[in-house]
């Protein structure tokens, strides 16, 4: 007699939506700082081998640490990303220095180039775009170049509420990474709802920017640290998300997790191959080793439905 699988669908749905959000964190990477990173003693017991490792560069960071830090992470066998800010950066010499100072150090080969916290250039470089243009990374032999990407707009590019200016600045990006060699690919900032995204990538796509997106991701953190950054980075519209979490007070003193927003990206994904969103990034704002374990839970392999 042959046996009948009585696996209700509820459980095959969810089996696919496991699977599905496994893919999605294959290869996912991670944002650290210099100060941060110096409270995690043994990085490897926390990340896999290979794991790209993002060093933010907070202003006012001393070269010495940012290098420190990617030289640390580089020797435990990480694939190190250190973040250039272009309003940081005084001038070509500097920024020349850094570049060599990252590869002599820490054999860096990579870098993600966005603007960078301040209000003003402290001098000669206001914008990932100038970076670029500088010529700089190209002579350095530098492989692979992010940038920022922006799925709900930004305030302090496009001040009247629109994306003109984004996109302008996204064509640009494409139209350089068409004519260079280096591999490219757009970081953005965190988000908190998937159907703003889904619909920000579609709309990429339809106008033939084609860059790999890595969509940035909050690690679980409490609900209150979440909206503080949320406010503090101008992440607007994906705010309505804990908005409305807050309001139940029975889930007030609970992590907030990543879980509902991953899963809506990543079946889609699997439903329409083609998607933009190629890998994930996370912010660890409620601390790395949070970060860590929720993502490396959930990339570990599953049984297929």
């Amino acid at each position: 007699m042959a046996l009948v699988n009585f696996r209700r669908p509820r459980d095959t749905a969810a089996a696919a939506d496991q699977a599905a959000l496994a893919d999605l964190l294959d290869g996912h990477s991670i944002e650290v700082m210099p100060r941060t990173a110096a409270g995690i003693a043994d990085f490897p017991a926390l990340l896999p081998r290979g794991t790209r490792v993002y060093i933010a560069h907070i202003d006012g960071t001393p070269i010495d640490e940012m290098v420190a830090t990617a030289a640390r992470l580089a020797r435990d066998g990480f694939d190190v990303m250190p973040h250039f800010p272009a309003r940081s950066i005084p001038d070509a010499a500097t920024l020349d220095d850094w570049i060599a100072r990252y590869q002599g150090e820490a054999g860096v080969h990579q870098a993600l180039l966005l603007a960078g916290g301040r209000d003003t250039p402290s001098g000669s470089f206001d914008n990932s775009m100038e970076l670029l243009g500088s010529g700089a990374f190209d002579r350095a032999g530098f492989t692979r170049l992010h940038v920022a990407g922006h799925p709900e707009g930004n305030r302090d590019i496009d001040p009247d509420g629109s994306d003109r200016a984004v996109m302008d600045a996204l064509r640009w990006k494409q139209a350089f990474a068409d004519r260079s060699d280096a591999r490219m690919a757009l970081v953005t900032q965190f988000c908190f709802e998937a159907d703003p995204v889904i619909a920000w990538a579609d709309r990429l796509q339809a106008e033939g920017i084609t860059l790999p997106i890595h969509i940035g991701i909050a690690g679980p953190a409490k609900l209150q640290t979440l909206i503080r950054f949320s406010v503090a980075c101008g992440v607007g519209a994906s705010l309505r998300v804990l908005q409305r979490r807050a309001r139940d007070v029975t889930k007030l003193l609970m992590p907030f997790e990543p879980t509902e927003i991953l899963t809506a990206l990543a079946r889609h994904k699997a439903a329409s191959p083609g998607f933009g969103i190629e890998r994930v990034h996370f912010f660890p704002l409620g601390g790395i080793a949070a970060a860590c374990e929720w993502a490396t839970a959930r990339s570990e392999p599953r049984e297929r439905p």
